[in-house]
């Protein structure tokens, strides 16, 4: 059985800057060598997501590189910088540097071995929403949720 738990949205308010943080956590009934190997993978966001319709990379494809995502509608992209990736740790980390109603956009993605097959993904995201008349904090931390966990879907899918 795959659950998917959102742990919550904790708002730190720290010199009137909003930050949040927002932990999704699966437990997968696959292991964690496989599930990494699909996580890992990096460039087939487009194939993961149905927000995203392509996906460019500038650079090499790991830590410096960065993807460019081009919206499932065509109109608009968001533009990823990798800053960290471990295969030893399974682990590997983005920030978001364009497109998105946030700064210092830092997320990081990680595989936990469980044992007997089993395995987990951690994925948090720490960022400062700006204010905009596009979207309120509350539609992107739902619009955050809801890609993730198709992604986290998608990647199980695949893992088995």
């Amino acid at each position: 059985m795959n659950r998917i738990a959102i742990l919550g949205t904790v708002i730190i308010s720290t010199l009137n800057i909003l930050q949040a943080q927002t932990p999704l956590v699966t437990e997968i009934e696959s292991s964690a060598d496989d599930v990494w190997e699909q996580l890992r993978k990096m460039d087939n966001i487009d194939e993961l997501s149905s927000f995203v319709s392509a996906v460019q990379w500038k650079g090499p494809k790991n830590i410096g590189g960065e993807r460019i995502c081009t919206s499932a509608d065509g109109k608009g992209h968001f533009k990823e910088k990798i800053t960290g990736f471990n295969d030893a740790t399974r682990t590997y980390s983005y920030q978001v540097i364009e497109g998105v109603p946030a700064e210092n956009m830092n997320n990081t993605i990680k595989v936990v071995d469980l044992g007997y097959n089993k395995s987990m993904i951690v994925w948090t995201s720490n960022f400062e929403f700006i204010e905009n008349p596009n979207m309120t904090k509350e539609q992107f931390n739902n619009f955050l949720t809801t890609a993730r966990v198709e992604m986290v879907e998608n990647i199980i899918k695949l893992a088995k």
